[in-house]
């Protein structure tokens, strides 16, 4: 096989190799989407009955459903808020300050991310019966906020480990306080590393689903009330949010992509 045989094999195996990834990818989010216009109405609302866009009106009808997304997002914004300052205050002192017991701290951080979520559930579940704090939003935001601090403390860290200290003794020499220091100068520098660890709780908290089984009390959130209804088939009501989320989730991606490309040519 000459040269340009092999260049043109060797380019068609890693297309479809990019096909196959890509279809794994997509095909399971493409399967949603698709039923949320099925117009079947029988269970488990696998069968094609043809298109409609009955279900999205129908999911305005849904207020059990709704007000499981408004639960999550209520928690994912609240935790996450929580989350962020706890983290970046924890990543900016451990970076800053030596004292007794940094190396342990630093290793406890690691075990809400590396125990399996059912151990961590059924923690929290335990310690907020035995202080007596009655399941519902507040465990669900207490417990969100437990599992997203280390991610924004590594986050924050990350991009600690380039951080220059003389632009901080700079501006104190030009009269600045530490407090005016840290956020006209030290918070803009931290700003990415803030923005990905709070993007990623952001995430973790609104897909959780084992922590918030063991917490939520009687508060529904939306991956809770998608696992309730996979007993009998994932209605299309369901589909129709979870493509409503997928959309909106696209357009934000653009929004920002776009911003971003403007600076850059700028």
């Amino acid at each position: 096989m000459s040269r340009q045989g092999k260049r043109k094999t060797k380019k068609g195996i890693g297309i479809a190799f990019c096909t196959c990834v890509y279809l794994f990818l997509f095909l399971p989010i493409l399967v949603i989407v698709v039923n949320s216009f099925n117009a079947t109405t029988s269970k488990p609302y696998l069968t094609w009955k043809g298109f409609t866009f009955d279900w999205y009106v129908r999911l305005f009808d849904n207020g059990a459903l709704l007000s499981s997304f408004g639960n999550t997002i209520i928690i994912a914004v609240v935790s996450t808020l929580l989350a962020t300052m706890i983290g970046t205050l924890g990543a900016f002192g451990m970076y800053k300050y030596k004292f007794k017991g940094k190396g342990v701290i630093d290793g406890l951080l690691y075990i809400p991310v590396v125990i399996p979520e059912i151990v961590l559930g059924i923690s929290l579940l335990s310690l907020f019966t035995n202080v007596n704090i009655p399941r519902g939003m507040l465990t669900l935001i207490l417990a969100h906020v437990t599992f997203s601090v280390p991610f924004v403390i590594f986050n924050v860290r990350a991009r600690l480990s380039g951080y220059d200290n003389s632009i901080e003794e700079a501006s104190m020499d030009l009269g600045a306080n530490r407090v005016i220091t840290f956020f006209e100068i030290t918070l803009p520098v931290l700003a990415p590393g803030i923005a990905g660890g709070a993007l990623l709780a952001f995430t973790l908290s609104i897909d959780d689903v084992i922590i918030s089984y063991f917490v939520n009390g009687q508060t529904k959130t939306y991956p809770l009330k998608v696992m309730e209804s996979i007993k009998s088939g994932v209605a299309p009501d369901v589909n129709a949010l979870s493509t409503l989320i997928l959309l909106g989730t696209i357009v934000l991606v653009v929004l920002t992509q776009s911003d971003f490309l403007k600076k850059k040519k700028a």
